[in-house]
């Protein structure tokens, strides 16, 4: 497995920064010592410019050399409000409430790797752009980003980005075109009806009953509605009215998410979304109130850079790279920079361990190494 010799050589060095970040996580747009911290190592590896406070509390670092093309590595920062249940855990959070349960604090690392490495190195010509990313758990950092002016003042030709997976062989670099992960759009519904006593229900207008309509009638935009060979999800996840058991409500309220690949899709969910729950309530005398909130955007690797991916991935795990890895449900803002530049995502195994958003997950710092050089061989080969 040809780790790049440097990268081994201060592997420990690696360890060390992500088990601080582990120690001292914070939450979406809060990351304010965990970016003092990117600065400071930033500063001692020697990277030529730093920008500080994009899109709130990221930083982007650039390290130049010479004329050339443009690449863009990015690393998200943020943590999750969960207590981390990881007793043993000798570097374990120590913001209560708070820890990295879905390994930013080993993608900040590897990025962290990969900067001291280029720096020291140079072995290109151009431009590496480093995208130290606030925000990303629901809060659209990287949006937050670019509409701050990060792609204006940091132009990139190509942008790269790399999320661990739990489950997956340990060191297993997947990467290939096309949907990766979908969009997520979410909604909240509130249908208002008439309450009334339990025992009188021709005076009420339940809005409980309407509500399980709505429901079951929401399930057939899947399985009536979309083409059956595109990939959609309709998930009503909650539902919550009244108080008392011989009370008829006045009002319900549902709330869930709709996660598609295809743009078009999802506008037909929305669509058939609300005509649904208008004409059901219609048909039982009640009206709503429909909040429908479009959320990230489909996260699609683009074509050359996916295959130019595979292929440096390839350099660094040989037969532990692969194309072939399914694309998932969740969703991730990474998308906002490929509508923007072409890319692609990638996903790094970290082995047997508890699945991403867990109290007892842990990112494995076996993998920090393998990270690194996967990141520096797409800015060497791709600045040749």
């Amino acid at each position: 497995m040809p780790i790049k010799n440097r990268i081994s050589d201060f592997e420990k060095e690696m360890i060390k920064w992500r088990h601080y970040f582990h120690q001292y996580p914070e939450l979406a747009y809060e990351e304010k010592n965990t970016s003092k911290k990117i600065v400071t190592l930033l500063k001692e590896f020697g990277i030529d410019k730093i920008e500080e406070g994009v899109g709130g509390t990221g930083v982007v670092g650039e390290i130049n050399n010479g004329k050339g093309k443009s690449i863009g590595l990015r690393a998200d920062m943020d943590a999750l409000p969960i207590q981390e249940e990881n007793k043993d855990n000798k570097y374990r959070s120590k913001n209560k409430g708070v820890m990295h349960a879905c390994g930013h604090d080993g993608h900040t690392t590897m990025l962290l790797g990969a900067a001291k490495y280029l720096s020291e190195t140079r072995n290109f010509k151009g431009k590496v752009v480093l995208v130290f990313q606030p925000a990303e758990e629901g809060f659209a950092g990287a949006k937050a980003m670019i509409d701050d002016g990060l792609l204006e003042r940091f132009p990139i030709d190509e942008i790269y980005g790399m999320h661990n997976m739990p489950g997956l062989e340990k060191g297993v670099l997947a990467v290939q075109e096309g949907p990766r992960l979908a969009a997520a759009d979410n909604f909240s519904v509130e249908i208002i009806g008439k309450g009334a006593h339990g025992a009188m229900p021709s005076n009420s207008i339940d809005p409980i009953v309407c509500c399980s309509s709505i429901i079951q009638n929401l399930q057939h935009i899947v399985s009536r509605n979309s083409n059956p060979k595109e990939t959609l999800v309709v998930t009503v996840a909650s539902f919550n009215s009244g108080s008392a058991n011989n009370i008829i409500p006045k009002s319900a309220i549902i709330t869930g998410t709709v996660r598609y690949y295809n743009y078009d899709i999802g506008k037909l969910a929305e669509k058939r979304f609300k005509e649904i729950i208008i004409n059901t309530c219609k048909a039982y005398g009640a009206r709503s109130k429909i909040v429908f909130t479009k959320g990230y955007p489909a996260t699609i690797n683009h074509e050359n850079p996916s295959s130019f991916a595979f292929s440096a991935a390839k350099k660094v795990v040989g037969l532990k790279a692969t194309d072939k890895q399914n694309p998932m449900m969740g969703s991730e803002d990474f998308s906002y920079f490929l509508n923007k530049v072409p890319g692609a995502f990638a996903w790094i195994g970290n082995g047997k361990s508890a699945s991403l958003h867990n109290p007892k997950y842990d990112f494995n710092d076996d993998v920090l190494s393998i990270g690194s050089s996967y990141l520096s061989t797409l800015a060497e080969d791709f600045l040749k």
